[in-house]
């Protein structure tokens, strides 16, 4: 493998550097907003399904024993 100049190596990396395209303020908010909003509607929906497994169970239990 060849030794890069360390010179053009900090070019090259400005270089790249300057192809990020950043996101905005609001992208970044309305982001954050998605990701709380869909983190709680997860949280919801494993908490219905364990009350209802839970409930099940119990339930088969009761019967049984």
């Amino acid at each position: 493998m060849a030794m890069t100049n360390p010179l053009q190596f900090i070019q090259q990396t400005r270089a790249e550097v300057a192809k990020i395209v950043w996101p905005t303020r609001r992208e970044v908010l309305l982001t954050t907003i998605m990701v709380f909003v869909l983190a709680a509607i997860t949280a919801v929906f494993f908490f219905g399904v364990d009350l209802m497994i839970r409930t099940g169970l119990q339930a088969l239990l009761a019967a049984v024993g």
